[in-house]
């Protein structure tokens, strides 16, 4: 596989194994230490963070939805060297069955990533999300994390 298309199959798999609950595969998909950018949904300021607890972040809320599906498109990839750009435009459905309004949240915007190639393919180094537009039930994201979190309680 050429270096252009390797780039992109290694940002795609980050929505599709986030998708399927698949951390461990998410979590390969990254290098030791990331820095992210989600401050234009979170607030606060980008931070580096280990892979493992920026995963672990995704999966206390995500892992409480009924479903999710992570499309990107558009790719755009500049690779220079062992290092790698990915720019691409992304859409983002959350879905969760609740009493208090609509299941579906949507958003949509940009990725960027930086990959470093490695001796076990391209890793993600940083990860950006811009996002552009937003739609639906922005109060899933809360009820998932406490779904997630109940379910990983102890019983009794």
């Amino acid at each position: 596989m050429d270096d252009r298309s390797a780039v992109m199959e290694t940002c795609d798999r980050m929505g599709w194994h986030t998708d399927l609950r698949e951390w461990a595969e998410v979590t390969a998909l990254f290098t030791d230490k990331v820095l992210v950018d989600h401050t234009s949904l979170l607030g606060g300021s980008p931070s580096t963070m280990p892979a493992q607890e920026l995963v672990d972040s995704w999966a206390a809320v995500i892992g409480g939805y009924d479903t999710s599906q992570h499309l990107m498109t558009n790719h755009l990839v500049t690779v220079d060297g062992d290092t790698a750009r990915c720019t691409a435009s992304f859409q983002a459905t959350h879905r969760l069955d609740n009493p208090l309004g609509s299941p579906l949240w949507r958003i949509g915007g940009r990725y960027r990533f930086h990959l470093v190639r490695s001796a076990g393919g391209w890793k993600i180094d940083e990860i950006a999300m811009t996002v552009l537009w937003a739609e639906g039930n922005q109060g899933i994201a809360e009820l998932a994390a406490q779904r997630q979190a109940a379910s990983r309680r102890p019983a009794g």
